[in-house]
């Protein structure tokens, strides 16, 4: 894969996790942009288009609920919903794997969240920057196509998600383990074999 493309994949994954760590879940990135990763994607363009809705309505809602002490992200890929970040107790965690069921269009939820205080800004930089580590890995190592694979990263931890075969699931789990700084790798993948 020629440099320059790479380099071009990089800057946009890093703007887009820099986007992300302000506490923005839409990128603007243009109707070209996103016209040309939806025909990459296997969803079809409604799904893809319904995933950025719940990921934006699970947002709201939890800001309306106004819970104290928790850092939730809400990642969506073919109606599967994510959840990552810190929670303060069980309640809690329970309390949002119970928004995100209320959301419409949601047929599966992934509970990854987990018990503690909120990660620092310091450290969800750092998984902004994993994220991009990985995904250039993944283009660097050209094993599969990069943009079938959706990768979130929340406390040195990597979830990868797209729908997928095992192979390229297990290639991109494999090479996203070699990365520096990553602690442990989950898959939250969707089987297409």
């Amino acid at each position: 894969m020629p440099s320059c493309y790479r380099a071009s994949l990089f800057a946009l994954a890093a703007f887009a996790t820099a986007v992300g760590i302000a506490g923005c879940t839409a990128v603007a990135g243009g109707a070209a942009a996103t016209g040309a990763l939806m025909a990459e994607d296997r969803r079809t363009p409604s799904t893809y288009l319904m995933d950025e809705e719940i990921e934006l309505k699970a947002a709201s809602r939890l800001r309306e609920q106004a819970i104290e002490g928790v850092h939730v992200n809400f990642t969506s890929f073919n109606r599967r919903l994510l959840l990552t970040g810190e929670v303060p107790t069980t309640s809690v965690k329970g309390r949002v794997a119970d928004l995100a069921r209320t959301l419409p269009n949601v047929r599966e939820i992934a509970n990854e969240l987990v018990l503690g205080v909120p990660t620092s800004l310091t450290s969800r930089s750092n998984d902004g920057y994993t994220t991009a580590k990985v995904k250039t890995r993944f283009l660097d190592d050209n094993r599969f196509n990069a943009l079938h694979v959706k990768v979130v990263t929340e406390n040195d931890v990597v979830y990868l998600m797209g729908l997928v075969k095992h192979a390229e699931a297990n290639a991109a789990a494999e090479t996203a383990s070699r990365v520096s700084g990553v602690r442990r790798v989950v898959k939250v993948f969707e089987y297409t074999d």
